[in-house]
C-alpha cells in the first residue's frame, strides 16, 4: 500500500515537471528590437529605506534564533522586516511606500549571509497607491557599510505586472539604534498590454 502512494505522488511529479517543459518560453527584447518579441519599458525609481533596529518602533525583528544556539553563527536564523520607503534620505520626508520581507541566514561559517525575499509596496501616487508592488530576491552580507545589495526583480503587480530586473541598495547613514538606506530600482516590463 504504500508503495503505490509513493508511486502515486511520484507520477504526480512528473507530470508537473512535463507540464512546466511544455510550457511557451518568455521573450525579452530591447525596446525597439525586432523579431516579434514584446518590447520592453525600463523604469529608474530612487527610494530610501529608512530602517529602526530597537525600540517600540523598531522595523526588523529576528523572529527564530539559530538553532545552532552559538551567538557568532546566523545559520538558520528568520527574521522579518517592515521598513518605511520615504522620498528622501531625510525622516521628514514624504512616505512612498513600505520595504516588506523576509531574511534567513545561510552561512554555516562565523560570515553574517542571508537569502532574503523582499516585497516593495507603493503607497504614493494614485497610479501605484496600494495596487503596485515588486518582489525582490537575493543574498547579501551583514553590515553592509562598504558592499551594495545586488538583489533580483523578480515579479511585480499593478504597473509592474510581469516585471524583471534588479535593485541596488546602499547604505547612506546608519547607527546602533537605525539606518538609511539608498535603494535603486531598474525595472522593465512589457510595453505592450497584460
Amino acid at each position: 500500500m504504500a508503495s503505490s502512494k509513493k508511486l502515486l505522488l511520484l507520477a504526480a511529479q512528473l507530470l508537473f515537471v512535463a507540464a512546466s517543459w511544455t510550457s511557451p518560453p518568455v521573450v525579452h527584447a530591447s525596446p525597439g528590437g525586432g523579431g516579434g518579441g514584446t518590447s520592453m519599458k525600463r523604469t529608474h525609481i530612487r527610494v530610501y529605506v529608512h530602517e529602526r533596529f530597537s525600540g517600540p518602533n523598531s522595523t526588523v525583528a529576528t523572529v527564530v534564533p539559530s538553532p545552532l544556539g552559538n551567538e557568532s553563527s546566523t545559520f538558520g536564523m528568520v527574521g522579518a522586516l517592515d521598513d518605511e520607503l520615504r522620498a528622501s534620505p531625510d525622516a521628514a520626508s514624504p512616505i512612498v511606500g513600505r520595504f516588506r520581507g523576509v531574511f534567513v541566514g545561510t552561512d554555516l561559517a562565523d560570515d553574517e549571509e542571508y537569502v532574503s525575499s523582499v516585497t516593495v509596496v507603493f503607497t504614493a501616487g494614485s497610479d501605484h497607491h496600494g495596487r503596485s508592488t515588486l518582489s525582490l530576491q537575493g543574498q547579501y552580507r551583514f553590515p553592509v557599510e562598504d558592499d551594495v545589495v545586488e538583489r533580483a526583480v523578480v515579479g511585480g503587480t499593478g504597473r509592474f505586472r510581469r516585471a524583471t530586473g534588479y535593485s541596488l541598495l546602499k547604505v547612506v547613514s546608519a547607527t546602533t539604534e537605525a539606518a538609511v538606506f539608498q535603494l535603486d530600482l531598474f525595472v522593465f516590463t512589457p510595453r505592450a498590454g497584460y
